[in-house]
């Protein structure tokens, strides 16, 4: 729909100019306005894309009108309406940015194909705007969708250095060499508030959110060098606390991992913020993971080989035996130094809280491992550690058991066939009924690749098939091909293959193109 504002200081030359463009161009709007002040006036509120305007009109004129309304709204174009066909006049008036004049008096005819050749120009830039519009936000969300899942990966697998840097580049996002996660457990029931808890972070630009995973939702902050890491981190954890404030079912709080050096560390953090959660009684819903009271000097060592990252992967991968032997260790290391048994039933149920915390991320449903109301003395407290150790490892291997034999392949096929589309982890969880975590564990071990090399394969050789076609264009077959950016789907395509699509389409057709 064409804004157009008529301004001349005589009704009946507005009246006649309103009649003529409507009839000219039906569904434009129009207003009038009787001289230069008035139109600076309409136009704040009005704003139109069109303005006829005289020239010589009492008070301000025409000219100064139009540098008024420019400065305010730099997009509207400007008709000089005039019965003065004089060379300063235009002179002035194409410095101002005008685009055509109609002389007084015109025919109709020429009024309206001179109006009409604007009008065009307006239409053809208000659809490449809205084009470019959908375009970045279709981009906005796939990055949303990448970031998402990039960030499970870096957790949980591996990601490539093609999509990192993709979104160091593309996110609006401080990264730095230094980085923390911060974990929030949210209660059951608050699932919803997900996406009002995604915003409040993305809102702070500092730092990548993760997937809601049961009750965690993991998110990687890049360091502020502008204040110290404990007073970045308290900051945000009490801005997303705030959000949980109103929320009906108590039980939020948030986990701080410490600080590491690189991405490909960051699993480190992650599991200081998971070991940071263990308790979420505690009065201060936030907690760093250095905060976490650690026995002493003499077993700090072995106690603290659960807070790494090595004893969630053993879980993951189902290594039981060793498993075993690990918390047997840690009681009997324990007992030799005396602890009391209450003590030594906590520590101990603090790290089978970690492994069942790690099985929930891979659905594999279990409830939380408890020990008897009391225990009588370390014997029963072995006894009944191996009993829920037992129950974990029959809970892992029931739910591998019953997966279907040919999932990978279902998996492989839904992408190859959707690979245009934007596909996630969540996606591909839904599709075959398995937690995110593992269809990404499962990727790799299956096939040597994380799911989203794997899709980028299959976009980059829909691409280069597409390329054969000289008819198509290389913007054409960006969106065909499951990408919403011309520019990201080059660089994506050169890390890949070592070239530009246009260097690769010039060697694919020869002399063709």
């Amino acid at each position: 729909m064409i804004k157009l504002l008529i301004v001349d200081d005589e009704q009946i030359e507005r009246e006649g100019m309103q009649a003529i463009l409507e009839k000219g161009f039906p569904g434009i709007v129009v207003r009038q306005a009787k001289n230069g002040r008035m139109a600076v006036e309409m136009a704040g509120a009005f704003r139109p894309d069109l303005v006829l305007m005289d020239i010589k009109m009492p008070g301000m004129n025409g000219l100064e009108a139009v540098e008024l309304i420019s400065a305010d709204n730099p997009a509207v174009k400007f008709i000089m309406v005039t019965a003065f066909d004089t060379f300063d006049y235009m002179k002035q008036a194409i410095k101002l940015g005008v685009k055509d004049y109609v002389l007084k008096p015109s025919k109709a005819s020429e009024i309206v194909v001179t109006v009409g050749k604007v009008i065009g120009q307006i239409e053809e830039e208000q659809k490449k705007l809205a084009e470019s519009k959908v375009q970045q936000e279709a981009l906005q969300k796939t990055l949303s969708l990448v970031e998402t899942d990039v960030v499970t990966q870096l957790l949980f697998d591996h990601v490539h250095e093609v999509h990192l840097d993709m979104l160091v580049e593309m996110l609006d996002t401080p990264s730095t060499d230094e980085m923390f996660v911060m974990l929030l457990m949210l209660p059951a029931g608050s699932e919803h508030l997900y996406p009002t808890v995604k915003e409040k972070v993305r809102r702070t630009k500092s730092g990548w959110i993760g997937a809601l995973y049961g009750s965690q939702l993991p998110v990687i902050v890049f360091r502020d060098r502008s204040r110290s890491y404990r007073a970045q981190a308290t900051a945000l954890a009490r801005e997303i606390l705030t959000l949980g404030s109103s929320d009906p079912i108590q039980g939020w709080f948030v986990g701080i991992g410490s600080v590491c050096d690189s991405l490909n560390r960051v699993r480190e953090s992650y599991h200081d913020a998971l070991m940071a959660t263990v308790n979420t009684g505690l009065p201060v819903k936030y907690r760093f993971s250095s905060d976490v009271t650690i026995m002493g000097a003499g077993s700090e060592a072995d106690l603290n080989r659960h807070q790494k990252k090595e004893f969630a992967d053993e879980v993951r991968l189902g290594q039981w035996d060793e498993i075993h032997q690990y918390m047997m260790n840690l009681i009997q290391c324990l007992e030799k130094e005396r602890a009391e048994l209450l003590h030594t039933q906590q520590r101990v149920q603090e790290v089978l809280w970690v492994a069942s915390r790690v099985l929930s991320e891979m659905g594999v449903e279990m409830g939380t491992p408890m020990y008897s109301f009391n225990l009588l003395d370390y014997r029963q407290l072995r006894t009944e550690t191996g009993q829920l150790l037992d129950r974990m490892r029959q809970a892992y291997i029931g739910h591998y058991a019953r997966m279907e034999a040919d999932t990978i392949h279902q998996l492989k096929q839904f992408i190859m066939e959707h690979s245009h589309e934007d596909i996630t982890l969540d996606a591909l969880a839904d599709k075959v009924g398995l937690s995110p975590i593992y269809i990404s564990k499962m990727f790799k071990e299956k096939l040597g690749v994380n799911y989203i090399d794997f899709l980028t394969e299959c976009r980059i050789e829909k691409a280069k098939r597409l390329m054969g076609d000289p008819e198509r264009s290389i913007k054409e077959i960006t969106f065909e091909v499951g990408y919403h950016d011309p520019n990201y789907f080059s660089k994506v395509f050169k890390k890949m293959c070592n070239m530009s699509p246009k260097e690769y389409r010039k060697t694919l057709l020869g002399n063709k193109v």
